[in-house]
């Protein structure tokens, strides 16, 4: 079972570079079957490249640092 608060460590660290190109990355949930489920914000929020970000800077960072990580996936703004 992934570490929820683990998890969010390694999305704060990763949070810094997307807030330098006025977008975010929020963490909503962390399922028992290792898929972590994010909410992409500001410039990264439609943006063209955001499943790039998703795939090769979220994804990628949490599965160095965390492999019990499957996947990342965004999922739509709750509110």
């Amino acid at each position: 079972m992934v570490d929820k608060e683990h998890v969010a460590q390694v999305i704060n660290d990763i949070r810094i570079s997307l807030q330098s190109h006025g977008g975010d990355v929020k963490l909503v949930e962390v399922t028992e079957d290792g898929t972590v489920k994010v909410e992409l914000q500001g410039a990264c929020r439609g943006c063209p490249m955001a499943q790039m970000t998703i795939r090769h800077g979220v994804e990628a960072r949490l599965k160095d640092v965390i492999p019990e990580v499957k996947e990342v996936v965004a999922v739509e703004p709750t509110r």
